[in-house]
């Protein structure tokens, strides 16, 4: 029996998770299945350019299976491309991580007695809470914009370079 999979880490989920060949009816494609671990190890690698070793670290796991988890997604991008084939991002084991500078979402108490029916801040009330106002701010170049309502910061990339942005 082999051992089980260690779950992986990832910071990011595309809000896009599928990927057509334009002019091709969908009926007739066959789809490559890109795994949430593989997409973050081109991402960490590819497009944020951080080295192999660092990006393992974040992702909770060796070198070595990050080098092959971007084997295997480098192979099933190049022969999506190459044949014409649509593109499905879904499945692995993975965790989502927690996104720097947000808490746990239990008020003031961290649910201990003091929340939000004893006591504690409620929704937006707190001295911590950002609440309609604000902005968005890229970690990477530290470009602002304003915070839109409904659309939480880390889901908008930053114009100037790309990277997901984090609340004032």
């Amino acid at each position: 029996m082999p051992r089980p999979r260690r779950t992986r880490r990832i910071f990011f989920q595309p809000d896009v998770t599928f990927f057509t060949p334009k002019g091709i009816p969908t009926r007739s494609l066959v789809e490559t299945t890109l795994t949430f671990p593989e997409l973050e190890a081109i991402r960490l690698i590819d497009l944020e350019e951080v080295e192999q070793k660092k990006a393992a670290k974040q992702m909770k796991i060796s070198q070595p299976t990050l080098s092959r988890l971007l084997k295997s997604a480098r192979k099933k991008i190049a022969l999506s491309l190459v044949s014409g084939q649509a593109i499905r991002i879904q499945g692995g084991a993975f965790q989502m991580a927690q996104q720097p500078g947000r808490g746990l979402g239990l008020g003031r108490g961290a649910g201990r007695g003091a929340g939000r029916g004893a006591g504690g801040m409620g929704r937006m009330g707190g001295p911590f809470a950002a609440g309609p106002g604000g902005n968005c701010v890229c970690p990477k170049c530290g470009y602002k914009a304003p915070h839109q309502v409904g659309v939480p910061c880390y889901q908008q990339k930053c114009p100037k370079c790309g990277s997901p942005m984090t609340r004032e």
